[in-house]
């Protein structure tokens, strides 16, 4: 079953850029775009981030989330990626929809109202049961921590 998000406008944005839009027939994720009060440019200092606006509020089905990822195209040419990615948007918020970008490059970067910033992904979300045990089953890993696996 392919899940159906609502999407709804915030007040006073620009309509015209239009909702998510899948770009080829095997994108996993929609781009969002920019979508930025007054369309005054966002400019981003290097190491800096901000919240960019999309102007998109979201109703996600129970049982799904959306992702919120870096366009590659924008980390590698740039630097520029999310704090927090993958971001998550859980099925019951309802509040404006905004990507947090930062600039990991060396140069200035300018986000213009409707540059494409992130992209969505739709995924299926499980809620597990959490037990407590007096002691965990032993693995060939165990308790190998960061680098354990090798470095290849």
């Amino acid at each position: 079953m392919t899940p159906v998000i609502q999407v709804m406008w915030e007040a006073d944005v620009d309509q015209a850029l239009g909702f998510p839009v899948y770009e080829t027939p095997g994108a996993a994720g929609a781009d969002l775009k920019a979508n930025l009060p007054g369309r005054a440019d966002v400019v981003l200092q290097p190491g800096a981030r901000a919240l960019i606006a999309t102007g998109l509020r979201l109703a996600i089905p129970d049982g799904f989330e959306v992702q919120i990822r870096p366009r590659s195209g924008l980390a590698l040419k740039h630097g520029i990626t999310l704090v927090n990615a993958p971001g998550t948007i859980d099925s019951d918020y309802r509040g404006p929809l905004g990507v947090i970008l930062l600039n990991t490059g060396a140069q200035i970067f300018t986000i213009v109202h409707g540059d494409r910033i992130a992209q969505m992904i739709v995924a299926p979300v499980v809620q597990a049961t959490f037990v407590s045990v007096a002691q965990l089953d032993e693995t060939s890993r165990d308790q190998g921590g960061f680098g354990s696996t090798g470095q290849k």
